[in-house]
């Protein structure tokens, strides 16, 4: 009897123990899910705070607002640099720097001629014109040779002789380009006379100069040399 009753003590000792071990099993899986909805629900929180942080809100200012902003300055910064680059753009090409009259093409108003007469036993005697840049001016000659004539008839057209040449000459302060002029190259005594000499720098020049000469000239089938910075290139010789 008393080994019947040890044996029933035993086994609801161990039943005891099972539904002890089964509730304690139960309570921790009961305990997951809420874990885990807990942690669910902070991700959700955060991931709601920042979305709340960054979406700008209806009464703020929008994030295109101080975008553009921040563009208006540089664009107004670099139309400066522009109008700066253009301004530096500018003093390049005509080499003035604000100064007028500097680094352009000569025209024949920029310039002041003298003619002198030199003796040549060669060629029987030629003009020497000198020409100067006028004061303040500085100037290329770009054309080679100047366009020279007695008169406004054709026959009192200078001629090229090719002689001589310096391309581009750059004329201001105490430089000078030369040119000869031969005003009658044939034998006699034919020819017309003048008093002064017509010199442009180019056949189209709207200003030509009207130089007088040293003495009264008789010209006939008449020449002119390249410019150059050399007088002694300039002796006119009809090759």
């Amino acid at each position: 009897m008393r080994s019947r009753l040890a044996a029933r003590s035993t086994r609801l000792v161990l039943a005891a123990a099972v539904m002890t071990a089964l509730a304690a099993t139960t309570a921790c899986g009961s305990q997951k899910p809420t874990a885990t909805g807990d942690s669910t629900a902070l991700a959700a929180s955060s991931s709601s705070a920042r979305s709340g942080s960054e979406a700008p809100s209806g009464d703020g200012p929008s994030n295109d607002g101080p975008s553009t902003g921040g563009v208006t300055p540089a664009q107004g910064s670099s139309g400066g640099g522009s109008s700066e680059k253009s301004g530096s753009g500018s003093a390049g090409k005509g080499g003035s720097g604000g100064r007028s009259g500097y680094g352009q093409s000569c025209g024949t108003n920029d310039l002041d001629f003298t003619v002198t007469w030199e003796s040549e036993p060669e060629v029987d005697g030629y003009y020497l014109v000198a020409a100067k840049a006028k004061s303040g001016i500085t100037c290329f000659l770009d054309v080679n040779t100047p366009s020279v004539s007695f008169g406004s008839g054709v026959e009192g057209v200078a001629s090229p002789v090719g002689q001589g040449g310096e391309d581009p000459i750059k004329l201001g302060g105490s430089a000078v380009a030369y040119t000869g002029i031969d005003a009658k190259t044939t034998d006699g005594d034919a020819g017309a006379e003048f008093g002064n000499v017509i010199i442009a720098v180019t056949e189209d020049d709207p200003n030509p100069a009207e130089v007088e000469l040293p003495d009264t000239a008789t010209v006939d089938k008449p020449v002119v040399t390249n410019w150059s910075t050399r007088r002694d290139e300039t002796v006119p010789r009809i090759i």
